[in-house]
């Protein structure tokens, strides 16, 4: 299947100062799958060196740091030649081999012409460990996340309509022709989501209960993953948040509250589990921003914020609400229907390289979302219905005049002033393609 990702692979392996490759991503996003067939695709040779299935692999490392006669053992062992330039290494699971991490320094420094890539399941977790000597400076990184929205579409076999919005201009009302297909594929898509296997199941089966059946799958072994791979004086906590996740997203005020996990659990006792999650990619947090200014990391409240999940297929799988009920848009689920889009948007922000916070001025006032671009901040209303009024993005605007606004919902395109803020009103099916407007 189709993945942007495989471009920027394309970009690294050309760089002059290219570095080995750290690939982080949540647990079966498809890191494993794109880096063989970025190898196939552009290498002679593809050596897959993976830590947990192979474990004494790891004793190649154990003597020294000697990145030739590190080589030297992996042709052995692998009976291919290592040739820079021609060869891609791929070392899968490297948080099994906290040792082959700190190789990657030496790799850096002393074969720089090898293509390196590294990949774990729970490397973002392994990272954060005192105990690993991390090669600071010598390695670049790309990150992973589920398949978005225009992947999913082009996995649908609709590419013509990603070719169609390309350069859709905002003075043109997009007629039924194209709405009808790109709200059916959205729908689908808050049902199905991006994790791989299950748009596999979705694109060679099209029946809705195998996808729910592999999504089930997917969370079951996330949660046996806690005991695996988390401390156990964590574990209870981490499946406390996990678990409460929907229900605060689904909340009118949708702040992550640590006690809502827990009756009598304090921030104190949660917040290792709360990073834990996040560390995993399981979670994505968004930060308060009450005063925007540039840069918005610097601005942001790192004690208030939002939580949302890396994929909307598995939060609607794990809010347990039916594929019929968004299929025919009831109104009972109004609450969730707001919260799949809102999680949905930010998955988007996140794909496109955007970083997203949020903004609230004393809790009367909300923006959905703030991001960083090229100095300037634009803010992004989200709704899920086609009602655009938004008290709150005027306000803001107001306040802070930013140039250029998005306001996400189920309305046809339009282009606007709200204050003196150009605001482009777009379709939730068009988040992919936010920047054809921003950047113009």
């Amino acid at each position: 299947m189709y993945r942007e990702i495989l471009q920027d692979l394309e970009t690294w392996k050309d760089k002059t100062r290219r570095k080995p490759l750290i690939l982080t991503g949540v647990r079966q996003c498809g890191k494993t799958y794109i880096v063989e067939e970025f190898a196939h695709k552009n290498f002679e040779n593809y050596i897959y060196v993976n830590f947990e299935s192979e474990e004494t692999l790891s004793a190649i490392f154990d003597y020294d740091f000697d990145v030739d006669r590190i080589t030297r053992e992996l042709e052995r062992h692998f009976k291919t030649q290592i040739i820079p330039g021609q060869t891609l290494v791929f070392f899968d699971e490297i948080q099994e081999c906290t040792r082959a991490i700190t190789s990657l320094k030496y790799f850096c420094e002393n074969m720089r012409d090898l293509h390196i890539v590294c990949a774990g399941s729970f490397l973002g977790v392994a990272l954060k460990k005192e105990q690993i000597s991390f090669p600071v400076g010598k390695v670049n990184r790309l990150q992973l996340y589920p398949m978005n929205f225009k992947e999913f579409i082009i996995a649908n076999d609709r590419e013509d309509l990603i070719e169609t919005f390309r350069e859709w201009p905002t003075d043109r009302e997009i007629p039924q022709i194209y709405t009808k297909p790109m709200e059916d594929l959205l729908k689908a898509y808050y049902i199905v989501g991006g994790m791989p296997e299950v748009v596999k199941t979705w694109i060679e089966t099209h029946d809705y209960n195998e996808v729910e059946e592999v999504q089930n799958e997917i969370l079951a072994d996330y949660a046996d993953d806690f005991s695996k791979h988390a401390p156990l004086t964590d574990v209870p906590k981490i499946r406390w948040i996990w678990d409460s996740v929907p229900v605060q997203l689904a909340k009118e005020n949708n702040k992550f509250v640590f006690s809502h996990v827990k009756k009598g659990k304090r921030s104190a006792e949660l917040e290792d589990a709360l990073q834990w999650l996040v560390d995993a990619g399981l979670l994505v947090k968004a930060e308060l921003v009450e005063k925007p200014e540039i840069p918005l990391e610097g601005a942001a409240n790192k004690t208030y914020f939002k939580v949302y999940m890396s994929d909307v297929g598995l939060l609607r799988a794990k809010s347990k609400v039916s594929v019929r009920t968004i299929l025919e848009e009831s109104e009972l689920y109004v609450r969730y229907k707001g919260a799949f889009a809102e999680n949905y948007v930010l998955n988007e922000l996140k794909s496109i390289g955007k970083v997203p916070f949020f903004w609230r001025s004393e809790n009367t006032a909300e923006v959905d979302f703030l991001y960083e671009e090229e100095g300037r901040i634009i803010p992004v209303e989200v709704k899920s219905a086609d009602n655009t009024q938004a008290k709150s993005y005027k306000l803001f605007c107001k306040k802070y005049n930013p140039k250029k606004g998005l306001k996400l919902s189920r309305k046809n395109i339009a282009e606007n002033l709200c204050e003196s803020t150009v605001t482009y009103n777009i379709p939730l099916y068009l988040g992919w393609n936010i920047d054809h407007y921003i950047m113009n």
